[in-house]
């Protein structure tokens, strides 16, 4: 016999998922606990399989939960967007948008997309979360935001990605560093430095993390030093108490170059950028809001014809 799922049954189960447990899923959902452990007995029930093992500290997916959570979440996203779809009607399109954005993109040059944005849709409510690349991609998948903002297209067949302005890369230095300002020839004179970057592994390592030890080894130069610094606000702030230099986005550093607390040493082999792409869910639905903003992330910069996202979907 087929199962039948209701939806509350997979909300229940994607937020027990999510909180790695049935006590912090009650909370989250405003239920008791002995009803959601109901709610969840009565699926694998349905199912004819336990989607959850008992650890230390929490549960872990099952066998039959991991096969049963990218179908959920898919199923709950479509949901949304038929609730969406309808509140549309009746706000003439305007309704709500969500934004998942990589951190470092969070900057002057968002803040100036996200007021213009603001001036056309006052009404519409607009939340945003930060997050490296790849959990960017997971929040779009999941339909917990309608737009991503992250580095590098993702590629996969469920999500639709649509090349931005390219973010541009200096060196950033101290102001007192010795050649704050000034020119070098190539890459190769400041070997002798430190370089504060992001780590290279890790769940939340971020793609451009390679940046700078691609830049080196694409020179044949080899044996340079790095320091690991997760945060791009740490790293600035390191740099401006000299402990290193550091290669980040050009606009992250608009306000301490203004405050002279931070300086650019320009090197002559040196062009680097972050690619910018903005993903949406295949066959997601995107409200008048979500559209106009996409438009407003545009005009930034040029973009590909060929992979623009152009049309709501359903």
């Amino acid at each position: 016999m087929e199962a039948t799922l209701d939806s509350e049954a997979l909300k229940t189960f994607v937020a027990i998922h999510r909180a790695n447990g049935f006590s912090n899923a009650a909370e989250q959902l405003h239920r008791s606990q002995p009803a959601i452990s109901r709610r969840i007995a009565l699926l694998e029930a349905e199912l004819g399989a336990p989607l959850f093992d008992r650890v230390a500290g929490g549960v872990v997916l099952s066998q039959a939960g991991r096969v049963l959570l990218p179908h959920a979440e898919r199923v709950l996203a479509a949901l949304k967007d038929a609730g969406q779809a309808l509140a549309d009607i009746k706000s003439d399109g305007a309704g709500p948008v969500s934004l998942a954005v990589v951190g470092t993109l969070a900057s002057t040059g968002l803040t100036q997309v996200l007021m213009r944005f603001r001036v056309q849709f006052p009404k519409t409510a607009l939340s945003l979360r930060t997050a490296t690349s790849a959990e960017v991609s997971e929040i779009v998948r999941r339909g917990e935001a309608e737009i991503g903002l992250r580095y590098f297209d993702d590629g996969s067949g469920d999500l639709i990605g649509e090349a931005l302005q390219a973010e541009k890369l200096v060196v950033a230095c101290a102001a007192r560093h010795a050649l704050a300002g000034k020119s070098v020839r190539g890459l190769a004179v400041l070997k002798g430095e430190t370089w504060l970057a992001f780590a290279l592994a890790g769940g939340r390592s971020e793609m451009s993390a390679t940046h700078i030890q691609a830049q080196f080894l694409a020179r044949g130069i080899g044996g340079f030093r790095s320091l690991s610094v997760d945060s791009l606000t740490a790293q600035k702030r390191l740099v401006e108490a000299g402990f290193g230099i550091a290669l980040v986005p050009e606009s992250s550093i608009v306000e301490e170059r203004a405050a002279k607390t931070l300086a650019t040493i320009r090197v002559g082999d040196l062009k680097a950028v972050n690619p910018v792409f903005a993903i949406v869910r295949r066959n997601g639905y995107l409200n008048t809001a979500s559209l106009r903003l996409l438009d407003i992330l545009r005009s930034r910069g040029e973009q590909r014809p060929a992979a623009r996202i152009t049309r709501r979907r359903r």
